[in-house]
């Protein structure tokens, strides 16, 4: 597609367009989304997970169907007008915290058995989907798990849905096997699981 972009995407760009739509996907009235979320709960390959990571949580409303199956849950976004609303939805689950940033450059602290990547690695360049990969290879858990979620219809953003979606998978080949790959009309769902180590 002309006149995509090479650079990842500035946090100016999500904070102007929540600034002008609290909603700006339409996550919360969606056909799309809901079907989506509901294909990402099912191709969980555990029914539990002790601490997962979600990446681009935005205004919450997978975090919140996420979290009961939780022991702990931190999501993260870019954007704090998402965030303060994504608080506000999963309010009853106290597992859940909130980390502000923009991936590679800041990464919650821990070991996670579960993150997932909602729609966002997209909007990275290929050297920061690189550095992403490295941050996954260094905090995901022997035998934890990793979700890849993204749309597949033309965009601008510095990837489309498939390369993104590639160049992660081939990135973590040395510590990651896919286990699975669904592909709709609309977007594709990766699970890879950390095959490295013990």
């Amino acid at each position: 597609m002309s006149g995509r972009r090479t650079e990842t995407l500035p946090e100016r760009y999500f904070s102007e367009i929540y600034a002008s739509d609290p909603d700006p996907w339409g996550f919360t009235s969606s056909a799309y989304e809901a079907e989506k979320y509901a294909a990402t709960l099912q191709a969980l390959p555990q029914a539990r997970y002790e601490h997962a990571l979600e990446v681009g949580c935005s205004i919450g409303v997978f975090t919140r169907a996420l979290a009961p199956r939780c022991g702990a849950l931190t999501a993260l976004d870019v954007a704090q007008a998402a965030l303060d609303a994504a608080q506000a939805r999963c309010a009853e689950y106290p597992q859940v915290g909130f980390v502000r940033g923009a991936v590679p450059e800041v990464w919650p602290e821990g070991r996670f058995d579960l993150i997932v990547f909602g729609e966002m690695l997209y909007f990275l360049s290929t050297n920061d989907l690189a550095r992403l990969v490295a941050r996954v290879e260094a905090s995901l858990a022997p035998g934890g798990d990793c979700v890849l979620v993204h749309w597949l219809g033309e965009t601008d953003y510095p990837l489309s849905g498939d390369a993104a979606a590639e160049g992660f998978i081939a990135g973590a080949a040395p510590f990651c096997r896919v286990l699975s790959g669904t592909r709709t009309d609309a977007y594709r769902l990766d699970v890879l699981r950390r095959s490295d180590g013990p």
